[in-house]
């Protein structure tokens, strides 16, 4: 029995803020050196991404396989958009199990729409709605609340979402089996909520290029990938094996705050403030830790259903803070290849690599060696990011800077002040791993 990464909510070149040099062999290529076994495609309901994955990729048991053998499945995200007592916005993951599935989801999504604008194109249809067709179309397709707790898009977001599940979902609620952490939380923050004791926690990057300090930096473990059925049964019984996090202050919503005023406050502070922001006078962005604290309603210990998960940062992170470099300066690389060349893949130097191999591999950066193994323990501190601004790892409490920590993920997006949604616009315009490890 192995175990088995894998990152199923990515975008391709035809999302919005996406590189547009994404193609499915720079994904493969990635996706082999950071350690992947499996990718989602991201963007099915796009026509031309689509084509591309019917003209590259061929199809059996639900998984789609690369000339060269690496395995895909369909997936892709979707914006609600709609009003439910206010207005509601929130992002959902879809699994399909198969081009023909995907075809009938478009074909629904084309009633309701324009899909050919964005990779993740944006209805007026409830989460609710939206689910009970989804299950009438089949019902092996999957559907996740991405990144649950972001302020703008996710299901239970301060600016926009739910206090429950159940609120967003009502009678389709037993056909939502798992919510996506995003980055600015982790597992454990959600084993605060009692309704999420039955769903499976997993966790994906929503990559926005096929960077190895994007693609993968989060990521769910299965024990089996031959199907995918394998998947999405891991996901209903909740059998996955664990997850990859980010450290959720690394996230650009962990915080409450102001990009444009520079400040960020924890949940107490936000309290004392009353929620106004002191330099503008105007209200804060709530972010993730706050709105956790304000819908926990359980301890952890009382959650039944706890997988394990490792948090720690990508490695092109780690080596920048302890060079001083950028993420993609050549310095960085320069250490990051020679370390793929002699270990394989990123995760099994980020997880497995012994202490004594790191320093013969490194052995004139002390500094490097000892932050990879306190990144595996979880140990790197983080000051925490606020507003779309990501956090900022630290090295013995100091602040380092690591430039180009630009923010590319849909949970940066912001709706614009006074701009609503024209719906009518819309509708026309690498080394096996054992269990043992894990």
């Amino acid at each position: 029995m192995g175990a088995y990464f894998a990152d199923l909510h990515i975008h391709s070149k035809y999302s919005r803020a996406c590189s547009k040099s994404l193609s499915l062999e720079n994904l493969e290529k990635y996706a082999r050196i950071k350690g992947l076994d499996l990718l989602g495609t991201g963007d099915f309901t796009h026509p031309l991404w689509l084509k591309e994955l019917k003209e590259n990729l061929k199809e059996k048991d639900g998984i789609l396989y690369s000339k060269s053998g690496f395995k895909f499945i369909l997936t892709g995200e979707i914006s609600l958009m709609y009003t439910q007592g206010r207005g509601r916005r929130v992002h959902l993951v879809l699994l399909a199990p198969s081009f023909e599935v995907v075809g009938k989801i478009n074909s629904y999504l084309d009633t309701k729409g324009r899909r050919d604008y964005d990779g993740r194109p944006i209805f007026k249809i409830s989460c609710e709605q939206f689910t009970a067709d989804m299950n009438m179309i089949s019902k092996d397709i999957e559907i996740i609340p991405g990144h649950v707790w972001t302020p703008y898009f996710g299901v239970f977001g301060s600016m926009s979402g739910f206090d429950t599940l159940k609120e967003a979902f009502g009678r389709q609620l037993e056909n939502i089996h798992a919510i996506e952490t995003g980055m600015s939380s982790d597992p454990e923050m959600n084993w605060h909520i009692s309704e999420l004791n039955s769903k499976a926690i997993v966790s994906f990057s929503d990559s926005h290029s096929f960077w190895p300090w994007r693609l993968g930096r989060e990521a769910t473990i299965f024990s089996k990938i031959d199907s995918y059925q394998d998947i999405i049964h891991a996901i209903r019984q909740n059998k996955i094996l664990g997850t990859v996090e980010t450290d959720p202050a690394y996230g650009i919503y962990h915080f409450d705050g102001h990009k444009e005023c520079d400040f960020s406050s924890s949940p107490e502070e936000t309290k004392k403030l009353k929620g106004i922001c002191p330099i503008c006078k105007k209200n804060l962005t709530i972010g993730v830790e706050t709105r956790v604290e304000e819908l926990t309603d359980q301890a952890t210990d009382k959650n039944p259903n706890k997988k394990k998960y490792y948090k720690m940062l990508p490695l092109h992170e780690i080596i920048a803070l302890a060079n001083g470099s950028s993420l993609s300066s050549k310095k960085t690389w320069a250490v990051y290849n020679s370390l793929i060349e002699k270990f394989g893949n990123e995760f099994n130097i980020l997880l497995h690599v012994s202490k004594e191999e790191l320093s013969k591999a490194l052995p004139e950066n002390d500094l490097l060696v000892r932050l990879i193994l306190e990144n595996r323990e979880g140990k790197i501190k983080v000051k925490p990011g606020y507003d779309g601004v990501y956090g900022q790892p630290l090295i013995e409490g100091v602040e380092v800077k690591v430039p180009e920590n630009e923010a590319e993920t849909c949970e940066t997006e912001k709706p614009k002040p006074n701009k609503k949604l024209n719906t009518n616009e819309t509708k026309q315009k690498v080394k096996q791993k054992s269990l043992a490890d894990f």
